[in-house]
């Protein structure tokens, strides 16, 4: 961390949720409520993580456990595990410079780091600070289509391998935590705000320390914007509600390599996801973020799973905790997963340290439990490791 040389001891950090009571009480709560809460009632953000744990896993003895491996591949690229990091929003505001250091982690662990377009560190901060090491770029669309044009060939020339298009932001569902703490970037200077910066010290000391305090892709890169004053009228007006199918169809040639779509949550659109040619879809409720009362993105996954058919990968995000919840999803169809909050709790925790015990924490818990589970070899397993009755199934079978 910035103005601090002393290395973090995570030696008794032992899950997520060591990582999110740290995250809780260093990052100011402005930004850390925008990162741990949802829309509305919350109940789609519950469901996401507690759907996990009504599944339960069949443990098998007496099985040659050597060997394991949790290597796979996501669209065609090999990781180290089945999971990749979520393109989430207002990162550098969890901790300074905390796109990059997210980027760093998951480079030197071997699986993908996504960035968001509402990023805060920019897409050449990342290309500059990993060697152009390659990662995914996640698309909004919106209405100014010449800034899109521009931001797609910025993520060609930073070295993007893949883009992930958002289809379920057309709108924002309304996440009454943002609106009580006053939310802005940076934090505007109220004294409800001054009082809680005040005991964020290690926060403030890191922030003080680096340029990057507003959206790096946006500011400067758009006629009239140059300032914060000047992004927040702007961004209020750019998600585009008429978004289609035509849209993906545009960003498709536009950007002429790998696609991803995120936030398929029915069976009709994932069929459609298909027909479109893309490479992969994610099943993706936007971390209970946008519709409440959607079901969870476990949930949904086996009925999008099987209306997918063959013609695109099936990944899903939402919830996940725990290298169990990654088996428990891909035994359920998901050849991928994304983390977003595992991910941002170590990185608000620790910075890049914290990021990287995150996934220290969910590979150990996958290679255990799939051992536990029977197999050795995360490409083979299938329902057959879930008990029946606990697991969920196409909801046209129910």
């Amino acid at each position: 961390m910035r103005g601090l040389t002393v290395a973090a001891d995570l030696s008794k950090v032992t899950c997520i949720e060591d990582l999110r009571v740290v995250a809780q009480r260093r990052v100011p709560r402005m930004f850390y409520d925008y990162a741990d809460s949802g829309s509305y009632t919350q109940g789609t953000y519950r469901s996401n993580e507690d759907d996990f744990q009504k599944i339960l896993l069949r443990q098998r003895v007496a099985v040659n456990m050597e060997g394991r491996s949790t290597r796979s591949t996501m669209i065609g690229q090999d990781v180290a595990m089945p999971v990749a990091i979520a393109p989430t929003g207002l990162t550098g505001m969890q901790h300074a410079d905390g796109e990059i250091l997210g980027a760093k982690a998951a480079k030197a662990f071997g699986i993908p780091f996504t960035l968001s377009t509402m990023s805060i560190c920019s897409l050449e901060d990342i290309a500059q600070h990993t060697d152009r090491h390659p990662f995914w770029f996640q698309l909004y669309v919106m209405r100014d289509k010449g800034f899109m044009e521009r931001l797609i060939n910025r993520a060609k020339e930073a070295n993007c391998s893949a883009l992930v298009v958002t289809l379920d932001l057309q709108i924002l569902g309304q996440r009454h935590k943002d609106i009580k703490n006053g939310l802005s970037t940076p934090p505007k200077p109220t004294l409800k705000n001054l009082i809680n910066l005040a005991t964020k010290p290690r926060w403030c000391l890191g922030m003080l320390g680096t340029k990057r305090r507003s959206f790096g892709n946006i500011v400067g890169h758009v006629d009239g914007v140059g300032d914060v004053s000047s992004l927040s009228s702007w961004t209020a007006d750019q998600f585009d509600p008429r978004l289609n199918w035509s849209d993906v169809e545009w960003i498709k040639k536009l950007w002429g390599g790998k696609i991803i779509l995120k936030g398929v949550m029915d069976a009709e659109d994932a069929r459609l996801a298909a027909q479109s040619g893309a490479d992969a879809l994610i099943v993706s409720n936007h971390g209970g973020r946008q519709l409440d009362g959607a079901p969870s993105s476990i949930a949904a996954l086996p009925s999008i799973a099987e209306a997918a058919g063959k013609d695109i990968e099936v990944w899903m995000d939402g919830g996940i905790r725990s290298g169990q919840d990654v088996l428990k999803a891909r035994a359920l169809g998901a050849q991928g997963t994304m983390i977003g909050r595992s991910f941002l709790y170590g990185l608000g925790a620790y910075g890049q340290e914290g990021v990287s015990k995150a996934l220290q924490i969910i590979h150990k818990e996958l290679d255990t439990t799939m051992a536990f589970c029977g197999h050795t070899n995360i490409n083979r397993v299938g329902t057959e490791i879930l008990l029946p009755g606990t697991y969920p199934k196409p909801f046209a079978e129910i």
